[in-house]
């Protein structure tokens, strides 16, 4: 009996020592590993085969870099993802690029300006590997007579791909931003159906700066939909995240009362949370990544945002939240 309670004890010393080897810290805003912060906006991050890469908007005249990691906690720098062709339609503000893993390949979506039309267009490139290099496919994907900036493909438990775009402009002189969705062909190549709406300005907290939703990020729990999605101007502190559920992916999408799930904290030094992507930690915890700005007191506009992460748990009402915005070191497993 004593050697099978020596072997026990042996075993779950084993066990429990595995499990803190996953353990890592962290502190917000995050930084490679060289100890600088990260200046992505707009994260994206994405796993495949153990290790995770991040991109988002980088070069913003070139296309996009990326970033990689084994435990999300510390970041290397790894250069170029894709650098549009000669003849590429954009020439200028490479935004908010997302990678989708799907049927065996791995698909970049972002928008770009188009000088002869002067709107932001979306585009779909293409790569074997996920880090790259991606090569154009449809370039641009679809041009709606307006700017579609924000691209997010989700796919359904069926199979059935989804996307999920913000179309940009101006009205009355005031930017806005309106949330759409539309079902995908299997090849990505064309829509199914018409977009439909399913995000506006509507809550009081939106209605600063500009008026707009955009950002969206979608998820699927125990036959709910979850979206997240940012409003108000990503240049300015008032700029936040909501998040709204729905029973399909075309909605109807009923924002939470409780919204925002990220505000700025001058307290905490943390301006502007928003345009979040969700990912899951190596021990299976799910953590959204989402920009702010360097620091709360930067002049105002400002465009110098830096990489955040910070856990997500669902309330007993089933409504997604996020332990955060923090400044304070966290563990992540």
């Amino acid at each position: 009996m004593k050697s099978i309670a020596v072997l026990f004890a042996a075993c779950a010393a084993l066990v429990l020592s595995s499990c803190a080897s996953h353990e890592k810290s962290y502190t917000n805003p995050l930084k490679t590993a060289e100890g600088n912060y990260i200046p992505v906006a707009d994260p994206f991050v994405y796993e495949h085969g153990g290790v995770y890469y991040m991109t988002g908007s980088t070069a913003l005249d070139e296309g996009f870099d990326y970033y990689t990691s084994d435990d999300m906690v510390t970041w290397k720098f790894m250069g170029s993802l894709f650098r549009p062709s000669k003849g590429h339609y954009g020439t200028s503000h490479f935004w908010a690029p997302e990678v989708k893993y799907y049927k065996g390949k791995f698909y970049l979506a972002y928008s770009s300006m188009d000088p002869e039309s002067g709107l932001l267009l979306p585009a779909l490139a293409v790569s074997d590997a996920p880090g790259g290099p991606f090569r154009e496919m449809y370039a641009p994907w679809f041009n709606l007579g307006h700017s579609a900036i924000d691209c997010h493909i989700f796919v359904d438990d069926d199979g059935a791909p989804y996307l999920y775009f913000s179309k940009n402009g101006m009205a009355n002189g005031v930017p806005f931003g309106e949330n759409y969705a539309v079902r995908l062909s299997e090849d990505l190549s064309k829509f199914v159906g018409e977009p439909v709406l399913v995000g506006k300005v509507s809550q009081d907290w939106e209605k600063f700066d500009n008026v707009c939703n955009e950002g969206v990020f979608v998820i699927k729990k125990d036959g709910v939909y979850h979206m997240t999605y940012s409003a108000n101007d990503t240049s300015y502190s008032r700029y936040g995240t909501g998040t709204a559920k729905a029973a399909h992916p075309l909605g109807p999408w009923v924002k939470d009362s409780e919204n925002p799930i990220l505000a700025s904290d001058e307290s905490k030094d943390v301006s502007g949370p928003g345009h979040a992507s969700m990912v899951k930690s190596p021990g299976g915890d799910l953590y959204l990544v989402y920009h702010t700005h360097r620091t709360y007191d930067v002049p105002k506009p400002s465009w110098d945002r830096v990489v955040n992460i910070d856990k997500v748990y669902f309330d007993g009402k089933g409504g997604l939240r996020v332990k955060g915005p923090t400044r304070t070191p966290q563990v992540i497993k």
